[in-house]
């Protein structure tokens, strides 16, 4: 691990909350925002949060406070934890207390919905001179704080930005690669999410481990053609924050997009589920995918799936019955 740095969380959900943990038990000094009082209590008098990470063991140095002042003043990084369709809403309430020279470090994956921005044009779009990174990867919050080992990826458009907060995020079980393909890397984060509803919507309605994987193999081929069409490079996409990400979010319930996809595939009321940030970025990447020209009947599929125009079993003759081609 690099020299000890103040790291700055915004957000006290399972994610930044994990992330906070990771940092103070790689020895820096960590504080965390969060808007609610009695988060931010159980966190520094229990070292819990059950709301988001029920029965895991937060490590002392983590502290919390609904003073994002103070806990934004003289950091050296602060990641940036708050979900993607409420990020813009707390960035123009948080504008005036974040330092522009220190890293901005998106952990949201997804588009927002009503700009059809990924986060790092977003975030560019509302503070125009900030310094912006990303991190992402196949990475699970409940992993995470338990110290379970996990690699992902952190990006930034200058690779000695990206270096220098791989190195300070790095340590005994959380490796960091970086890269200066920002894009890239949100590209995967998003898209994959839209993927594991896919996913799991067919094991849920009992088509079986053949079509999971069908769909998760030709789901990958369209991230990869969103990737091509806006600037990523192939072995972004091929590394952790996309095909490693997909595998990941695609393959178990303890991913929250492919739960609501199981959920959706039998038939079960989805009211009052834990959010899937897949539900919310359908609609706008079937959007992009249109306004780009770019094949990606899947994507197209699931954002028809979720706005009730079409079911799964039409949405899966639909697929089957698209006209037969070269593998790509």
């Amino acid at each position: 691990m690099s020299s000890r740095h103040h790291v700055a969380v915004l957000g006290g959900g399972a994610w930044g909350t994990a992330l906070g943990a990771m940092a103070a038990h790689n020895g820096h000094d960590v504080r965390l925002y969060a808007r609610d009082a009695a988060i931010v209590h159980s966190i520094n008098t229990l070292h819990r949060n059950e709301t988001y990470l029920p029965g895991i063991d937060l490590p002392a140095p983590l502290t919390a406070s609904t003073d994002a002042a103070s806990v934004l003043s003289g950091s050296d990084f602060i990641l940036c934890v708050i979900p993607a369709q409420a990020m813009a809403g707390a960035l123009e309430e948080l504008k005036p207390l974040i330092p522009r020279a220190v890293p901005l470090i998106i952990c949201a994956k997804g588009i927002d919905r009503k700009r059809g921005l990924l986060m790092s044009s977003l975030v560019r779009e509302i503070i125009p001179d900030q310094l912006i990174a990303a991190l992402s990867g196949p990475s699970f919050a409940s992993d995470v704080a338990r110290g379970l080992p996990t690699a992902v990826t952190v990006a930034a458009e200058s690779q000695a930005v990206a270096d220098r907060i791989a190195l300070a995020l790095s340590g005994p079980t959380f490796r960091c690669y970086s890269t200066d393909d920002l894009v890239g890397v949100e590209i995967g984060g998003s898209l994959k999410n839209v993927l594991a509803i896919a996913a799991g919507a067919a094991i849920g309605r009992g088509f079986g481990a053949s079509a999971q994987a069908a769909l998760v193999t030709r789901g990958f081929v369209e991230l990869r053609r969103v990737g091509h069409a806006l600037g990523a490079r192939p072995e972004t996409i091929m590394g952790l924050s996309g095909l490693g990400d997909l595998l990941l979010s695609c393959s178990t319930s303890q991913s929250r997009n492919y739960s609501y996809g199981l959920a959706l595939g039998r038939g079960d009321d989805l009211t009052g589920r834990p959010l899937a940030e897949g539900v919310a970025t359908a609609a706008i990447a079937a959007e992009l995918v249109a306004r780009h020209s770019i094949e990606a009947p899947i994507i197209e599929a699931v954002a028809r799936i979720l706005d009730r125009s079409i079911t799964i079993d039409e949405a899966v003759e639909a697929l089957l019955a698209r006209p037969l081609k070269n593998e790509d």
